[in-house]
This record gives structure tokens, C-alpha cells and sequence, in this order.
């Protein structure tokens, strides 16, 4: 996805009430899930950090990321790359709340749905579903409904699988965020701003109520993407 278009505007919320002086900057793409679910950590953990916006799609940043990927983080002069890893090192190195459940069951739970949305998410509801039916008409490009039918048989198997982790409350209860939580809610949130996404995502009642309640948190309010059309 590009970004160049004239009818996207906006940056996250969240970065502009912490750029400045700090040990942690963040290098990643103002739209990509990716680097809002990294932003979100930060957020959770109250850091203070730097935001540079780099748009993988048109720029090389192959000096940040040896396969041109966003987003990165830079603490102490350290890189680290990849959003588990870099999710998992937050968690660990910065203190404040913790994101990871202690118990081995649950923190299972935890790595396998994030596993699961890497893996059986991503591509249709994001790449798929929201790309073609809400970002590239911003854009003023073509949706292509084939790409958007497909994307949303693959999602309504993933969110099958998802609604039965849901319904267990030891995880994605709303209240006892974990990287789980910090994973989805980003494509989540993308893929409810379609018209069908929204309508699929209600036939779920466990994940439906989870989102009604992490939408409204700051970690939510704060990291989201504006999209808007600029004069």
C-alpha cells in the first residue's frame, strides 16, 4: 500500500504526545499494524520515545531492516527488528505493566494467537478486506472485489478460531491486556472499517464484546491511524 495519495492524512495520535529526547525510537510506517502494535506496547508501558515515519513501500530502509521491513526499534543503539521480538523485548526491558501472562497455559494462549493472527489474519483481513475496500479508494484506486470476497471467506475462518479463545476468559477478556491483545487489535480495527468486516466481526459474540471494550481504551484511541480528506 502506498501512502502517497492526496486523500490520506493524519499521523498517530499517540506519537506526537511523546517525540523527543528519549533512549527509545521507533522507526515504522504511520498506517502499518505493525507499527502500531509496537506503539501500543509503548503506549501500555508509558514510554517516552522518538517516532520516525518511513513508508516501506516507497523508500529503501534496508539499512534499518535487511529485508526492507518496518517497523524498527532503536533502544541505546540497539536495533531489533521483527514485531514479536521486539513486542517481547519491551515487555522485558522496560518496567511498568506487565504484558505477559506468568502461567505456562496461558502464556501459550498468548504466543499461539499471535501466532495466528501473523500467520491466518494479517493477509485477508488487512492485505485483503480493508486495503481494497477502504484504503486504496482513498487512494483513488480500484477496489477488486475477488480480492475482497476471498479476503473474507479466509477472515471468517480465523475469527472462528479467535471467538473460541475468546469465549474462554483467561485471555481477550478486556481487562488483562496481553501482547495477544496489543497483536489484534490493530487488524481489528482496520478490517471493522469495512462494511462487511463490521457485519462479519457482529456475527461473533465473545470478539464483538472484546472490541467493544479495548476500542475505547486510550491504548486504542491513542495509536489509531486519522485518515481524512485533505483540502
Amino acid at each position: 500500500m502506498s501512502a502517497k495519495g492526496p486523500a490520506l492524512a493524519g499521523f498517530f495520535i499517540g506519537f506526537l504526545k511523546v517525540k523527543g529526547m528519549s533512549e527509545l525510537t521507533l522507526y515504522g510506517y504511520r498506517y502499518s499494524v505493525y507499527t502500531r502494535v509496537v506503539s501500543i506496547v509503548l503506549h501500555l508501558k508509558s514510554a517516552v520515545y522518538e517516532f520516525h515515519d518511513f513508508n516501506p513501500f516507497e523508500k529503501d530502509i534496508t539499512d534499518l531492516h535487511p529485508f526492507g521491513k518496518v517497523p524498527v526499534l532503536d533502544h541505546r543503539k540497539n536495533k531489533i527488528f521483527e514485531t514479536n521480538a521486539t513486542t517481547r523485548y519491551l515487555d522485558r526491558a522496560i518496567s511498568g505493566l506487565a504484558l505477559q501472562p506468568d502461567k505456562p497455559y496461558e502464556l501459550a494462549l498468548q504466543d499461539q494467537i499471535i501466532s495466528i493472527i501473523d500467520h491466518y489474519a494479517y493477509e485477508p483481513m488487512v492485505r485483503s478486506v480493508f486495503a481494497h475496500r477502504v484504503f486504496r479508494p482513498l487512494e483513488g484506486l480500484r477496489a477488486d472485489e475477488d480480492i475482497i470476497k476471498d479476503g473474507l471467506d479466509k477472515s471468517k475462518k480465523v475469527l472462528c478460531v479467535l471467538e473460541d479463545f475468546a469465549g474462554r476468559k483467561n485471555i481477550f477478556d478486556g481487562q488483562n491486556i496481553t501482547l495477544a491483545d496489543c497483536h489484534l487489535l490493530p487488524m481489528i480495527d482496520y478490517f471493522q472499517q469495512s462494511d462487511e468486516g463490521r457485519v462479519l466481526l457482529a456475527d461473533f459474540p465473545h470478539l464483538s464484546k472484546w472490541w467493544s471494550i479495548v476500542s475505547g481504551l486510550e491504548m486504542a484511541t491513542a495509536t489509531r491511524p486519522i485518515f481524512g480528506i485533505t483540502t
